[in-house]
């Protein structure tokens, strides 16, 4: 069972993990190719590089995943544009606290919830990114 097959506003917990436990993998994934580009001085930093980016990615998909479902349980519109949006909006904010800048928090919150807006709506309405077959 993945994070879509879960309807919006319910089991909000199993909705969490399923998005944390993935974000740690890109986490994982993506430090392994950014020590591997540059790579660190120690063992212990290469560690902390990896761990620190795991985390905040964790970070970001858990309050993603608890913010967008108890709003949707909240506003009583669980397939609603609008909760994604915060529930980015908040993961943005996240990155702004963790970075001491208001800027940064702010455009954050803007990109990821808009781009949380977007996902939701091509899985909601059936986009296709790439046509089977060409159309002319």
């Amino acid at each position: 069972m993945g994070y879509w097959d879960i309807p919006d506003g319910t089991d909000c917990v199993q909705k969490t993990w399923l998005a944390t436990r993935m974000a740690v993998v890109v986490g994982l994934v993506g430090s392994a190719y950014h020590i591997v580009a540059f790579q660190p001085k120690t063992l212990l930093e290469g560690v902390q590089r990896a761990g620190g980016a795991t985390l905040t990615m964790a970070s970001l998909a858990a309050i993603f995943g608890i913010t967008t479902c108890v709003t949707a349980q909240i506003r009583e519109k669980p397939d609603d544009l609008v909760n994604y949006f915060v529930g980015g909006c908040a993961s943005g904010a996240f990155l702004g606290v963790k970075t001491h800048s208001y800027a940064t928090g702010t455009s954050a919150c803007v990109a990821l919830g808009v781009l949380a807006a977007l996902a939701k709506s091509s899985k909601r309405d059936d986009w296709e990114f790439i046509p089977s077959e060409p159309k002319l």
